[in-house]
Formats: structure tokens, sequence, C-alpha cells
């Protein structure tokens, strides 16, 4: 009982010189309970405690042999020197045991306690000290030896093992009594009508004490930074793109965008391949796009759904044509076009498949619009501190006439600028499907150094026409990843420590709001 114990802990020390140890006084009885005692003696200053952490050997059973009848190099040792001829090598498992002999047999020849002559053993002294058995009797004894690397050498041998104990250093508080009186928790009506109220000891208000934790739902960290990237989008009169496709056809994530069918992306190393089916069909009207969900669970707007007089068999041909001969005033990249390759379905590597769906029924009505999507894309990455093969792109794309590239780093600098980077270089860069391309890079005040921060450019022609845009439609395009600014703003250095199975669900719940334009 709990109150047994608080008689017996003010019991034992009442009756010592000074302080007491609960592991000596105490030992079978659990951690948790001895806690819970102390804390209530200590909460009413009956007693004063300390917690205690050491490090403690225990010996294995193969430990505890040695430290009775002796090392397996001793028992050698001597098995050899009562040989007075000698102890032949082959005759030595049969006297002391396999495992001795061969555990023992080497370590007596490096101790130089025996010699070897052809296949005879024979002693090279007259008498040993056995340092493993005195060094395991010490450790039996004070359960921890003086020398810090005779432990160590014994926990590589696998001799002992090291456990955690934790114990209490207790002495007198001052109001310390041998009895235990029990506070009362509540005034009740029988006290107040018998009067004895005046006499019972009631327990005092701690109005220091936390209140208990209210358990409820907490945002994941990139849950709160995309919320912000989509206020800022949104404050911008962009309209959110349709997501929810994590599988497309090589077509849309590449053919579509001018990437060659050659290109280093698409080899098995970078991209994830679906085995079934091996191959989808080609473009076509898909009802299901028209039924797609935003990521918030909302409806796309009716003027991105598919036109009914869109004609996807010559976009295909198109597609085909300006990669293998060139059109539109490109000479494309004239190398054999394979249907199967553009068909192949794989786990999309970027939104930009999807910014090309839209872009391709923008056409059916060309008119200026500005577009963002915030979801997840797969690339097959090796996984380390910063690469994961599942991550999350922020991309935007903006389509009107008479743009240029002086208006893409001007609209760059104001919306990084809502995000409290107002720091920005732009060097230029290649990309297959934007020409000119530019990367962006911020001065990140916190690291006091220029990082890059995203990759933007202008959709490249052979890309757009055979869509069906009008020749003076420019459509700027760029991308970031979410998880970027999320480990800069929450100081994370592993980003396996912010999105996989190793999150601290800790972190998730205590991690502050984010506000990106604040420092």
């Amino acid at each position: 009982m709990a109150s047994d114990l608080l008689s017996q802990i003010l019991d034992v020390l009442s009756n010592a010189d000074g302080s007491i140890f609960t592991n000596d006084a105490f030992p079978s009885v659990e951690f948790a309970t001895i806690k819970s005692a102390l804390d209530r003696l200590g909460s009413r200053e009956m007693i004063i405690y300390r917690q205690i952490d050491r490090e403690e050997a225990s010996l294995t059973p193969e430990a505890e042999g040695i430290a009775a009848d002796g090392s397996h190099e001793a028992k050698v040792f001597e098995a050899v020197q009562k040989a007075v001829e000698g102890l032949k090598i082959a005759d030595l498992p049969g006297i002391v045991g396999k495992e001795t002999a061969k555990v023992g047999q080497g370590k007596a020849f490096k101790e130089g306690w025996i010699k070897k002559d052809k296949d005879i053993l024979r002693a090279a002294t007259d008498s040993i000290q056995d340092a493993s058995q005195e060094q395991l009797q010490t450790i039996q004894q004070t359960r921890t030896h003086p020398d810090p690397k005779v432990l160590s050498d014994l926990r590589k041998r696998k001799l002992i093992t090291m456990q955690k104990v934790i114990s209490f250093e207790v002495k007198r508080g001052p109001k310390f009594a041998k009895d235990f009186v029990k506070e009362e928790t509540d005034l009740t009506a029988d006290m107040l009508a018998t009067g004895a109220w005046k006499t019972v000891k009631l327990k005092p208000y701690n109005f220091k004490a936390m209140g208990a934790p209210t358990m409820s739902g907490a945002l994941h960290p990139l849950n709160k930074v995309r919320h912000e990237f989509r206020q800022i989008f949104f404050e911008m009169g962009f309209e959110e793109m349709p997501t929810n496709r994590y599988v497309e056809t090589g077509f849309w994530n590449f053919d579509a965008l001018f990437v060659p069918q050659q290109h280093p992306a698409r080899d098995l190393q970078d991209t994830f391949y679906i085995a079934d089916p091996p191959v989808a069909d080609k473009p076509r009207a898909d009802l299901l796009r028209r039924t797609e969900k935003l990521a918030d669970g909302s409806t796309p707007n009716p003027k991105s759904q598919d036109h009914p007089d869109q004609d996807y068999e010559r976009y295909w041909n198109d597609i085909k044509e300006v990669h293998e001969k060139g059109k539109f005033g490109s000479i494309g990249y004239r190398y054999p076009f394979r249907d199967d390759e553009s068909l192949r379905l794989v786990l999309r590597t970027h939104t930009t498949a999807v910014s090309t769906y839209m872009l391709y029924k923008l056409a059916a009505n060309p008119h200026p619009v500005r577009y963002f999507s915030i979801d997840r894309v797969f690339r097959n990455e090796t996984v380390d501190a910063t690469h994961l093969a599942e991550f999350h792109q922020v991309e935007g794309v903006i389509a009107d006439y008479g743009l240029s590239l002086g208006g893409l780093i001007g609209f760059m600098e104001v919306f990084f600028g809502k995000m409290g980077i107002h720091k920005l270089r732009f060097k230029p860069a290649y990309n297959p499907y934007t020409e000119p391309s530019l990367e962006i890079f911020g001065y990140h005040e916190g690291l006091n150094k220029w990082v890059e921060i995203g990759n933007s450019g202008m959709f490249r022609p052979e890309m757009l026409e055979p869509m069906g845009l009008p020749k003076d439609m420019r459509v700027y395009g760029w991308g970031l990843s979410l998880e970027r600014p999320t480990m800069i703003k929450y100081g994370v250095s592993n980003i396996r420590e912010l999105l996989g199975h190793k999150v601290d669900l800790n972190f998730v719940e205590s991690n502050p709001a984010v506000r990106l334009e604040k420092d």
C-alpha cells in the first residue's frame, strides 16, 4: 500500500543519522512507486530528495562462471602446467572443453603463460594472476569497476552488460515528522456541521501547479507553411489547379513539355514507372478530370474543364511531329518518337504535368489566367538529409499577352517579397520546356549566405503552340519545394525529421505558427 510505504520511509529516515538511499533501504520497490511516495512527502516539505543516475554492470552467465571457476586462459594454463611433459594441442579440448580451448588458448599465448613446441603446449611461467577473474569478482561485488577501460574491454568480450539505475538520496525536510497525517482535499457538509473542519488538516491550494494538457489535433509544419503559400497566391489573384492525380502518362509528364525521350530525367534511376498496366490510352477527353477536387476538397473553376471541341488526336500528332521533325518554327529534336514510351505510366516527377493539362484546356478559350498548385511529386532519389523520394512542389503559372523576361523577374521580386525574401539574384539556366530559364537565389539572413530557392522561365513555343494557344500569348512558370522553406523556418537540418516515419509527434504538436513575411 502507498500509505505503508510513506510510513516506512519516514520510519527509516527517523532512525538514520543522515540521508538514506532508496536502492539500499527499499531495493524491491519499483521506481514509479518510490518516486510517487517521495513526491508526496516532498510536497509537504517532510523530506528533501535528489535523483541519482548511474550505470551498473551485470555479469553474463559466462562471466559468472569465470568469476567462480577462473577464466578460460587460466584453465588452459592449469591444464598445460599439470602435464609435466607438455600437452598435445589436439588433447586440450578434451580436458578443458572445446569452447574454453578455443577462447583461452589464444589469450594464454598473448599473456605469455604458455608456449608452443611443435604440436606440444608447455607452461612458460610458474604462476599467473588471473586478472579477468579478479575484475569480474570486483564487478560482482560493487556493480562497477574503477577502471573504465576494463569495463569497455569486458563489454566487447560480452562478459558484462551495462544498465541505467535510478535511485534517490533522501534527507529530512524542514517539516519532517515521523507520522504522516492525511490531508483532506474537500471541505464537506459533515465537517461544517460537526465542527471537524477546525481540527482536520486541509491540503493547501497549489496556485503554481500547471494545468493538465488538453489533447487536441495539430497541423503539421508543412501544412502550416502550405497554408501561407496558398494565402499569398490567393492574394495575388491565382486559381488553384486540381492535383490529386499522382500517376500520369509520359506524354503529360514529359512529351507535352518538349522533354526528349532520351532525356536523363526519364531514366529508371530518376523516375518511378508503373509496371501494371504497362501503358495508358492516348490523350483524350477525361470524364474523371471533370469531377476532380482541389486539395482542399472544392471543385475547380468550370472555365478550366474539358472543352468538347478540343481535338486530342491533333494535339498528339503535333507533339509527335514537333519532337521528330520540328514544327511551329522549331527544328525539333529529330529522333524517332516512340508511342509506347510516351504512354508509359509514371509517378509524376513534377506538378508541371498538371499545368500542361490546364494550359491545353485554356487553349479552347484563351484568356489571361493565373494558376498555382502545391502537391506531392516523386523522384527516384537516394534518401539522405536533404533528399527524399517524395516531396511537395509549389508551382505557379501566369498566361497573358505581351509578357517578357523583365516582367517575370519583377513578378518574382513581388512574390518572394511576400515571403520575407527581398534580396534576390537570378542566374541563367537550362530547362527543356522553358527558354529563357532562370534559377532564383535568395539571401538567407540566418545562414548568412545565398541559397537556391526556386526555378523559373517562360514556356517554349514547342510546348504552347501545339496546344492551340495564340502565338502572342506568353506563359511564365516557376516552382520551388515546400520542404526547403519549412526546414529553414523551423530549423530542421534533416528532411527525414520533417516528412516520413521518423517525424517526432511532439515536434508536430509543439511547433509554433508560421508567418513567412516575419523573421
